[in-house]
């Protein structure tokens, strides 16, 4: 394998699986792994013509069942790239693990910020920016629960009903599967979430990971695409609204999922703003999102525990991560959820 290449990707067996499906694109092909995610491996490549686009592969291993579909996120986007919804274009679909070693697909780059962090939202928007960001990613939100999923072709994407009750026994089994230690707040809070679900009266795609370090943004703040479709499904919509919440700190959170949130920034707007805006331009009744942002630390938590151990593992090829760090976060995500719930 050609020095640079990160693991889990061959680059001279790749070539010669481009040289059939992607004809355009020129070798050798240069890759360098793009740093944010937290489950499946993703690069940024280079052809020998300078054009770029990206791979995105499952974990080296400890890979749940149903989980790191490439084919099925690849499918997500390309529906989704004739809408609003501002996605990459799906270039190609590889089902052969024989190739880098497991199912992958292409889509292009789309140039722009990523808010992995604060320190990078400082650092690349200004204020005005900062303030815009908000506005773009509920409006893109907002295009994402608009699109007719049986016209887009995602009508067998998922079963449509009862989205939390579903996600309550996968990530709760999924917990269990890959946890690290005892968390006891973990079942205390699924066991409430359970005995009090919302009824869910529409059904639209849900993203399941909507944030705002999941999005490409100019410098402007606006959204030129949404990322990490791993996890999309059909169901409740109120379920991305929660998590869009979870996940965005407010400077004066007494605790947050990730002290190093890209809202943490002065110029963010507020919470309470973000859905205001999604409620006036959607037309939803927002009343129960308290229960969704409960449910989105609760998950959030039970996701985080599957990144730890799979970083424990080395299954992400990533051994410089922060352990620790992800042990507070999991830890934090927990009592978030508790308290929000113990509210309900």
């Amino acid at each position: 394998m050609p020095a640079g290449a990160p693991t889990g990707i061959d680059l001279e067996s790749f070539a010669r699986w481009a040289g059939v499906e992607l004809p355009a694109l020129t070798p050798p092909f240069r890759a360098e792994l793009i740093a944010g995610g937290q489950s499946n491996i993703t690069a940024h490549m280079t052809d020998a013509d300078g054009r770029d686009f990206v791979l995105r592969r499952p974990p080296l291993h400890s890979v749940l069942p149903t989980a790191h579909d490439m084919g099925r996120e690849h499918r997500i986007i390309a529906a989704l790239g004739p809408t609003p919804v501002p996605v990459p274009d799906a270039m190609a679909y590889c089902a052969d693990p024989g190739v880098i070693g497991a199912p992958f697909y292409v889509m292009s780059y789309v140039a722009g910020i990523v808010l992995n962090d604060d320190t990078t939202a400082a650092r690349e928007l200004g204020a005005v920016a900062r303030k815009h960001a908000g506005s773009s990613l509920v409006d893109a939100l907002v295009a994402l629960h608009a699109v007719d999923v049986d016209a887009v072709g995602l009508g067998d994407l998922d079963r449509r009903e009862e989205l939390v009750r579903r996600q309550l026994k996968r990530w709760h089994a999924q917990f269990d599967a890959s946890k690290t230690r005892d968390l006891p707040a973990i079942d205390r809070v699924h066991d409430r979430l359970a005995a009090s679900i919302p009824e869910q009266t529409e059904s639209t795609v849900v993203h399941g990971d909507f944030r705002l370090g999941n999005c490409v943004v100019d410098p402007q703040g606006e959204i030129r695409a949404v990322l990490d479709w791993e996890i999309c499904t059909l169901g409740d919509p109120r379920a991305d609204v929660g998590y869009v919440l979870a996940t965005w700190a407010e400077p004066g959170d007494p605790l947050r999922a990730d002290d190093h949130n890209p809202t943490l920034t002065p110029g963010f707007t507020t919470r309470a703003a973000l859905l205001e805006r999604y409620a006036a331009r959607s037309g939803r009744d927002v009343a129960a999102i308290p229960y969704f942002v409960a449910f989105s630390f609760w998950r959030l938590a039970c996701i985080l525990e599957g990144v730890l151990a799979r970083i424990l593992s080395g299954a992400r090829g990533d051994g410089d991560a922060d352990v620790a760090y992800f042990r507070r976060r999991v830890e934090s995500c927990a009592q978030l959820a508790e308290e929000y719930a113990a509210g309900l």
